[in-house]
């Protein structure tokens, strides 16, 4: 008998092997107050393993948050993306990192509140400086 969180789990692989393919990202929203970065960005129809922390050029169109003049309000939303790596690579100053540039075009919010992708709960807390990839 599997418990609340493997049943969701096995839940969202399989909405996520459902995802139509095309030219388009999935992308959840991570942040924290010390931090810069966007969050975690995967490909259509690939596991939240395979996703890349990523820093946000917002030059062509502004993050959900930032449009709304409320910066982290959407923390662990989850967005169908529009746009494409640049290529560049972003130091990030507190994390001392250096992440891949995704240039943002246009986005529509998926889900509010989607499942957990962290092993630890304290990863979507904006004060907690734990920087774990999702599962």
């Amino acid at each position: 008998m599997q418990n609340d969180d493997s049943a969701r789990t096995v839940s969202m692989n399989e909405a996520i092997r459902a995802e139509a393919p095309g030219d388009y990202f999935i992308g959840r929203r991570f942040y924290k107050q010390d931090y810069k970065f966007w969050g975690w960005i995967r490909q259509p129809g690939q596991p939240w393993k395979s996703a890349k922390l990523v820093m946000l050029n917002e030059q062509k169109v502004l993050a959900p948050d930032r449009q709304q003049g409320h910066i982290g309000s959407d923390n662990n939303y989850e967005y169908r993306l529009t746009g494409y790596y640049s290529g560049e690579k972003v130091y990030e100053p507190a994390s001392d990192t250096i992440y891949p540039e995704f240039v943002i075009t246009g986005y529509e919010v998926r889900a509010t509140n989607p499942p957990m992708i962290f092993a630890d709960k304290r990863s979507i807390d904006p004060a907690v400086r734990l920087l774990t990839p999702p599962m």
